[in-house]
């Protein structure tokens, strides 16, 4: 396709989705533009972008396509400045927030002005944040959530598809409500609840420092989306209140149900409990992205003695294995290893499976 693509918020999502749109249909301009003038400076200098736009506003003067990469508040915000400007005919905007009914009724305000705007969420992410960890295959096989109005012209739901094919997403149609209430269950209310079992292991630090100590291991797995952007994630809290407030409702009697049990001591319960739990889990998807980004790690179970981690990562450098982070397990209650590996990708994690088992004889887990 050829046309201007406007995308405004060079991170890490607006960059990758800037690559794979370019590179999909590569006689379209990718304009760029960023709130920090050194982050839309680097992007062109990456060729992540083919032009920065001197303002917003300019930038949008001249698209086809409109892309708001930013935080939700400030999609908001950015959406109150396009219904301000001279835009082209046909122009389509869509966004890429986490949350999509308030945005969904701020950018109620194009109707009258005869521009499409159709919602948009691709579930992706990655260990490292910023353009500079930008890339075109960051939402392959990924789910890619729009939410059209009833009423959005076919034909421009169509065009937006058509722009976003390269990002090779599995692309779903949902109402802002539904979109809202799956991502409450499967992406926000899970943040929180990890945040409050780290407030909790933090609350019992202040009296036994080992608990910082023990937590390095499986606890620190659990609870790694707890290291997300606090800003964002007040926002986005903030934006889904409603179902979040109905989600943690519905936690709290489900921990009254667990209290219960427990003070019955009743095994029966306990047994139903956890396997009820066990079998829905592992009947999820292993392969597939979720709205939580995946963590392709390897755990290797090696000695302890001076060079096996340089011996580790010397095979992988060998076979060209690029790997994301790397760290030793403090303890081993429930971990498979006491190195774990990071990769960009489950191909790299099954690849260094097979060549350090070629060189070792070391157990390994796929987690």
């Amino acid at each position: 396709m050829r046309g201007n693509v406007f995308i405004a918020g060079l991170g890490l999502i607006g960059g990758s989705l800037a690559i794979s749109i370019k590179k999909a249909h590569p006689q379209a301009k990718i304009i760029g533009y960023d709130i920090q003038d050194s982050v839309a400076k680097l992007a062109e200098a990456l060729n992540v972008i083919d032009k920065q736009a001197s303002s917003f506003q300019e930038g949008a003067a001249q698209a086809d396509l409109i892309v708001l990469a930013v935080p939700v508040l400030q999609t908001e915000e950015m959406i109150e400045m396009l219904a301000d400007c001279e835009l082209k005919d046909q122009v389509i905007i869509t966004d890429t927030g986490s949350t999509k009914k308030r945005i969904m009724e701020c950018a109620r305000i194009f109707k009258d002005q005869g521009v499409t705007f159709i919602g948009g969420h691709p579930m992706a992410g990655s260990h490292k944040s910023g353009v500079t960890a930008a890339k075109g295959h960051l939402f392959e096989n990924a789910f890619y959530l729009l939410t059209p109005e009833p009423d959005t012209d076919e034909k421009q739901l169509a065009i937006l598809k058509k722009w976003l094919e390269g990002t090779n997403a599995k692309i779903i149609e949902v109402t802002a409500e539904d979109h809202d209430e799956l991502t409450g269950v499967v992406s926000h209310f899970p943040h929180i609840i990890a945040a409050s079992l780290v407030h909790q292991a933090q609350h019992f630090n202040e009296n036994n420092s080992l608990i910082s100590r023990l937590a390095a291991g499986g606890f620190r797995d659990i609870t790694r989306i707890a290291s997300s952007n606090p800003e964002m994630w007040k926002d986005i809290s903030l934006h889904n209140k409603e179902v979040l407030l109905n989600l943690l409702t519905g936690w709290q009697k489900e921990m009254q149900h667990v209290i219960d049990i427990l003070k019955e001591e009743s095994h029966a319960g306990l047994f139903h409990y956890f396997n009820e739990a066990k079998v829905f889990r592992d009947q999820l998807p292993a392969k597939s992205k979720g709205a939580i980004p995946s963590f392709y790690e390897l755990y290797v179970d090696v000695p302890d003695y001076p060079g096996v981690i340089s011996e580790i990562t010397g095979y992988l450098a060998e076979e060209r294995i690029s790997i994301t982070n790397i760290r030793i397990m403090e303890t081993r209650e429930d971990v498979y290893g006491v190195l774990l590996i990071s990769f960009q990708s489950d191909k790299d994690r099954k690849r260094a499976k097979i060549c350090i088992e070629k060189h070792t004889n070391y157990d390994l887990f796929l987690a």
